[in-house]
């Protein structure tokens, strides 16, 4: 029998009936031991199999990714040989340098862009179908946007028909044509742009849901008092966003340092676009599993300070409560 079809049964079915089973029998044991006791022990048996999942396919692979990372590509210990080899080889610097241009730009655009849509279609008539617009690129596959703006893009000689949708528009108003894909100066913020693209939908959503929980009173009183709109969203609601804003950010920084499809697909990492998670896939590609492995471990603790700031401001905020 395919393998496939054996994983996706124990997928889909072993795995849901010894959960049920695990819970069944937990139940009953519960049952046969003093309440105070049992109250005590419940939640730590239904969060059991959380933990088992998390350490089994998260905690022991991360262990195992560090462990890797110390060795070259035939398993012999180099100690920190490949992190040497990150910090120094041109091609990951590169990719390292590109994916701070997209966690800085990648994240302002989308925050600021969301918070800017988010209140100015707070004021028009048609707020519905304006956001509709704004969000419909977030369903769609960073596979699927990527070949949507290689079209876009497409580049041809300067004097023949140029078939891409902004060349075209270029040529048309008398300039000349730009190889937006193969440019240096043009082809990292085209890419950028698109994942701005398809992710401000999802800003603008998260924002204009807590802009709705502003106080209509607060708002009105701060005009009676004379405020104009610009300082009535200085003052007033962008520190009363600052919460949502804070988690939008920190989620298009994760989602920047891990870009890999957009890349993938429009260039594959050539003409100085690489980025670290590409970089990642193609050494695993390679079957440099060391390397790989090491760049897993530096895209790793960059993501950490990001994940230990939201934990510790979520925790504020219960505090608070």
């Amino acid at each position: 029998m395919d393998q496939r079809i054996v994983t996706a049964v124990i997928a889909v079915i072993v795995v849901p009936a010894l959960l049920f089973g695990y819970i069944q029998i937990g139940e009953w044991a519960l049952e046969r031991i003093p309440r105070r006791i049992a109250a005590r022990m419940r939640p730590y048996v239904w969060v059991f199999p959380a933990v088992a999942f998390a350490t089994i396919f998260m905690v022991l692979p991360t262990i195992n990714t560090i462990f890797i990372s110390f060795q070259d590509a035939r398993g012999n210990p180099v100690g920190l040989d490949n992190y040497v080899f990150f910090f120094t080889n041109p091609e990951t610097l590169t990719s390292l340098k590109n994916n701070i241009l997209w966690l800085v730009f990648f994240t302002a655009f989308v925050v600021v862009l969301g918070l800017f849509i988010s209140i100015l279609f707070d004021r028009i008539k048609y707020e519905s179908v304006a956001k509709t617009a704004v969000f419909l690129p977030l369903p769609i596959s960073a596979v699927a946007a990527s070949i949507i703006w290689k079209f876009m893009y497409e580049y041809d000689a300067p004097g023949r028909p140029q078939t891409g949708t902004l060349n075209a528009v270029i040529t048309a108003a008398g300039f000349e044509p730009v190889a937006w894909l193969i440019n240096a100066l043009t082809n990292n913020w085209a890419l950028i742009a698109i994942g701005v693209w398809t992710s401000v939908g999802f800003a603008m959503v998260i924002i204009s849901a807590a802009l709705k929980g502003i106080s209509t009173e607060l708002l009105e009183a701060a005009r009676v008092d004379g405020a104009t709109e610009g300082q009535i969203v200085r003052r007033i609601i962008i520190p009363l966003l600052m919460p949502t804003l804070t988690v939008i950010t920190t989620t298009m920084i994760i989602t920047a340092l891990k870009v890999f499809d957009i890349v993938y697909v429009m260039t594959s990492g050539a003409y100085g676009t690489d980025v670290i998670a590409r970089q990642l896939f193609a050494r695993v590609a390679n079957s440099d599993y060391g390397r790989a492995a090491a760049v897993g471990v530096v895209l790793l603790l960059a993501v950490v300070p990001v994940l230990v700031f939201n934990v510790k401001r979520f925790r504020e905020q219960e505090e608070r409560r």
